[in-house]
Parts: C-alpha cells; structure tokens; sequence
C-alpha cells in the first residue's frame, strides 16, 4: 500500500484586497480534495496549498468561483 506524500504548490492570485477575501478563497479552496493546507494573503496576493493528491485545476476553479482568478505561482519568478 503506498501513500501519498504530501506536496506544497503556490499560486499567484488577482483581485484579493482584504481579509474577508482571503476568508472567501479559503473556504472554497478547503473544499478541494486532498487539501491539508492552506496559506493565504491578499496582501501578497499568493495562495500556498498543501496536500497529497490535489488537483491543480480544481484548486484554480475554487478560487474562480470565490470570484478571483489564480495560476500556478512561485516557480517562475
């Protein structure tokens, strides 16, 4: 049986200025499968998830349904 590690994965998310938006892309992200993590700032406008298994794409779709929109972030800058 082999288990899964987990795996940390940032993104860069636009249109968050406050805290109730991060409250609204944490709560939709924490719904996505997999998810044990997550770190969230506006201020910054990055989104770090942590967890095993998690799909890239249904984390970029809970963020566009709290109304913002993300790609994967980090790495290439």
């Amino acid at each position: 049986m082999s288990t899964e590690q987990s795996k940390t994965t940032e993104y860069d998310v636009t249109g968050m200025n406050c805290g109730h938006c991060e409250v609204a892309v944490r709560e939709e992200v924490s719904s996505v499968a997999g998810v044990e993590g997550i770190e969230v700032s506006a201020e910054s406008g990055r989104l770090v998830v942590t967890g095993s298994s998690v799909d890239e794409a249904a984390v970029i779709a809970a963020v566009d349904e709290a109304g913002y929109s993300a790609e994967p972030g980090g790495a290439s800058r």
